[in-house]
């Protein structure tokens, strides 16, 4: 197999060697001494076709529609393990044995306790506020209470274990719920006590609290973290991973990655789902009439949901997430007409020969949103739990760049302003 590409630039023979991945077809040219030898530079808007490092945390292969963490398939982690036992996966690269787990799950519990200041903080923050941007800042705010000598792995424990409090304090005071002890952890399930417990300090004390401990909606939502944990080199991750690169501290990375993970185009296009489908509905439900402007290049329109930057072929976690949702629905005995709709619209969708033809298949935002809204969390809460579910990924990737000693990310440019001048 050639190691090496050949490019005639200016009639001058340059020869670059091919980065070869795992699999066969995961490989890539190493430009990074072309400008130094040709003057030259890439132009790759948006970076879809640039490969900035390599790690060993997550694969996806698009066209065959397949996602792996650590090599697992996204199926059998789906089926077999918990979102704890597939975080343990993500940030030591192998499953835990049943002394790892216990000890790894033992070392998150002792860390739950949120300082009072920060709780006394987060009451002052007017409820207008979008939980995202409570969320981000109080990740950063957490330095200022941590111990500034602690290793790696006991600053990413603090934060995988304080990260759902923040998340449930900015949620019980937006919503003027009563104060909670957030020092208690729910024994639910040893494999998912992290995830009920997340649901306990959500909903505890509600009109609603035995339907909250309900183990098929914990195991919804735990199912759907697991969805989350990691994908690549996406927008928030990569985020993670420059700020890290210019040596900027866990927490802070993660705060940028949190108001990365924000945008509609990333993280909050579940909850835009759910926003397309109430305006739909409120519409008369015509569904004919939106895919149509979907198809219209002149209308500014797009269906939330379809349609993958990477997937070129079903989003193998839509899958899973699709069978989370109907097994949700069927065994609480919920009818929803969001739902409804939302399954005529795919059903739709998926034998238009126009979204045939451009791959345009649901992705996991599609479904993500509407089990959030079934299970009973408001929709702009959906990127906050999108956070607690891709916290791991996140860690694991900071921690594999200071690893790896990458450089610092710095990107060249085209300039395209006015020539050199005079005033």
């Amino acid at each position: 197999m050639c190691s090496v590409v050949e490019f005639d630039i200016d009639g001058i023979p340059h020869y670059f060697p091919i980065v070869f991945g795992t699999f066969h077809d995961n490989k890539a040219i190493n430009i990074s001494k072309l400008r130094e030898n040709t003057g030259l530079i890439t132009f790759d808007p948006g970076f879809k076709n640039t490969g900035i490092t390599k790690s060993s945390i997550s694969f996806i292969n698009g066209e065959k529609g397949e996602l792996l963490y650590r090599g697992y398939p996204i199926e059998q982690i789906a089926e077999k393990c918990s979102f704890l036992e597939t975080s343990y996966l993500i940030l030591n690269g192998e499953l835990p044995d049943d002394v790892h787990f216990r000890c790894f799950s033992k070392k998150i519990r002792t860390r739950s306790v949120l300082d009072n200041e920060i709780i006394n903080f987060i009451n002052k923050i007017p409820n207008s506020y979008h939980p995202m941007g409570i969320l981000a800042s109080f990740t950063h705010i957490l330095h200022a209470f941590s111990n500034v000598h602690e290793k790696y792995e006991d600053l990413y424990l603090d934060l995988f274990a304080k990260l759902p409090m923040l998340a449930a304090l900015t949620y019980r005071k937006k919503y003027n719920l009563p104060s909670l002890s957030l020092d208690r952890v729910v024994d639910v399930d040893k494999n998912i006590y992290y995830t009920s417990n997340i649901l306990n300090m959500f909903f505890s004390n509600s009109n609603y609290e035995d339907y909250y401990n309900n183990h098929i909606i914990m195991e919804s939502l735990d199912k759907l973290f697991i969805l989350h944990a990691d994908h690549e080199q996406n927008c928030s991750t990569t985020t993670v991973r420059l700020l890290g690169s210019a040596h900027v501290g866990l927490l802070a990375s993660i705060s940028a990655g949190i108001s990365a993970l924000w945008g509609t185009l990333h993280g909050g296009a579940n909850q835009a789902v759910i926003e397309m489908l109430v305006g739909i509905m409120n519409d008369g439900g015509n569904i004919e009439k939106w895919i149509n402007q979907a198809k219209n290049k002149n209308n500014s329109f797009r269906l939330m949901g379809f349609g993958h930057r990477i997937y070129k072929n079903f989003d193998p976690r839509a899958r899973i997430a699709k069978k989370v949702a109907d097994h949700l629905i069927n065994k609480l005995g919920i009818f929803d007409p969001i739902l409804e709709l939302a399954k005529n619209l795919e059903e739709k969708a998926l034998k238009d020969p126009y979204f045939i033809e451009k791959k345009l298949y649901p992705n996991i935002d599609f479904y993500s949103g509407i089990i959030y809204q079934f299970i009973g969390i408001p929709k702009d809460m959906f990127t906050v739990m999108f956070a607690l579910g891709r916290l791991p990924g996140w860690i694991a990737h900071w921690m594999e760049m200071n690893s790896n000693s990458d450089p610092i990310g710095r990107p060249r440019q085209i300039y395209v302003g006015c020539k050199r001048r005079n005033i």
